[in-house]
């Protein structure tokens, strides 16, 4: 690998470490609201996750669905369920980013980045509410607990099925990459921070990180987890560029329909859309013919 590639990967898991922990940085308010607010106020909260523009390129596909699908549901069980299928229609089809748009500008100024905070909004907007269970379906169950607190839109989440993506390892599973959370204990006298993996002991990787923080750890082939040297964190974007492995898909918040365009994190843009509609026409998939990508982003 050479230098210049080494360097585009150092300033992608920076960014990544830079957006997950402004992502967490909760703390309860002491007042009668009891809702979670930010610590500071973060810049980074509110941009696009871009580690792929430093990335190298690889083939993406991503999906835009309107948030007002979840407002056509009866109830909080069937929104739950519907956001559910959709979770887990994007997972078998290895879709890598999801986009939710919505058409109301309030709920943009409230929470465009979407926290997992706000733990008693009963009245979540439905793009709010599509958001917040896609992401919490893609994470992995071990990492659910340090990651979500309880909310209200999280009630019935219980009940559907997992999504079985190769990046929900169970506890006695071993795979050259896992997701983590970042622990507040510290390895002593090193410049080293313990990660909750899902195994039966935590790691320890070669950075410094803030707690509540969740990355993706090389895990390599040695299944001592007390080997030196520590792990290391890596881009999500490494198990599908070195082994070739899907690692779940990314939720991203537009503010209108203009926005999933505008705000698209993969240099040049989408370089191919479909679209659909109930008064298009019928097309078979063996009459369908697709031009050749420039990156092979497509948007449907």
């Amino acid at each position: 690998m050479g230098k210049k590639q080494k360097k585009a990967e150092a300033e992608t898991d920076a960014e990544r470490v830079e957006n997950d922990k402004a992502e967490n940085e909760l703390e309860l308010d002491n007042g009668d609201s009891h809702k979670k607010k930010r610590r500071k106020k973060n810049k980074k909260r509110n941009e696009i996750d871009r580690e792929v523009i430093e990335a190298k390129e690889i083939p993406t596909v991503s999906v835009a669905i309107s948030g007002s699908i979840i407002n056509n549901a009866q109830s909080l069980e069937l929104a739950t369920r519907l956001a559910g299928q959709i979770a887990r229609a994007a997972t078998i089809f290895r879709i890598d980013e999801l986009v939710v748009f919505d058409n109301k500008s309030s709920y943009e100024k409230e929470d465009r980045s979407l926290t997992t905070g706000n733990n008693s909004d009963e009245n979540e907007s439905g793009a709010a509410f599509f958001v917040r269970i896609l992401r919490y379906l893609e994470t992995p169950q071990y990492l659910r607990k340090a990651l979500f607190p309880k909310h209200y839109s999280l009630r019935f989440v219980g009940m559907l099925p997992p999504l079985d993506a190769p990046h929900h390892l169970r506890k006695h599973e071993w795979a050259p990459f896992r997701e983590g959370v970042t622990l507040n204990e510290k390895v002593p006298n090193s410049g080293e921070t313990l990660v909750d993996v899902g195994l039966s002991k935590n790691v320890a990787v070669n950075q410094v990180l803030e707690p509540g923080i969740r990355v993706t750890v090389a895990m390599g082939t040695n299944r001592n987890l007390d080997a030196d040297p520590p792990r290391q964190v890596v881009s999500l974007l490494k198990p599908m560029e070195e082994a070739g492995m899907y690692w779940g898909y990314r939720v991203r918040y537009a503010s209108n329909i203009s926005s999933v365009f505008k705000d698209c994190p993969y240099k040049g843009g989408y370089d191919h859309l479909i679209g659909t509609s109930e008064h298009g026409l019928v097309i078979n998939s063996s009459e369908l013919s697709l031009p050749a990508f420039r990156y092979a982003h497509a948007l449907h």
